[in-house]
């Protein structure tokens, strides 16, 4: 119960970070209006770490990959704990 909990966690999460990236790249949607304003405040949230770690390259951000990278990671190692204990 606990490990698909979290599987929807992240789910949730890769939604956002997907959402938010495909925001950017329509400059029709006005970000600073809801729902975008919110999903922005929460994919730059999540993404401050790796943007802090990963500078953009000219005017390409791949910080974006890294953390869909860390994240699988991180779901998979959580979600292997979970099992070995039975959650």
């Amino acid at each position: 119960m606990i490990s698909y909990i979290i599987s929807i966690l992240f789910k949730v999460i890769y939604f956002i970070m997907i959402f938010a990236v495909l925001l950017s790249w329509i400059p029709i949607i006005d970000i600073r209006k809801e729902p975008a304003l919110t999903v922005i405040k929460i994919f730059n949230a999540i993404m401050a770490p790796f943007r802090a770690i990963i500078p953009p390259i000219g005017m390409i951000d791949i910080s974006p990959i890294a953390a869909f990278l860390v994240l699988g990671f991180a779901e998979r190692c959580i979600y292997k704990i979970l099992f070995y204990f039975g959650l």
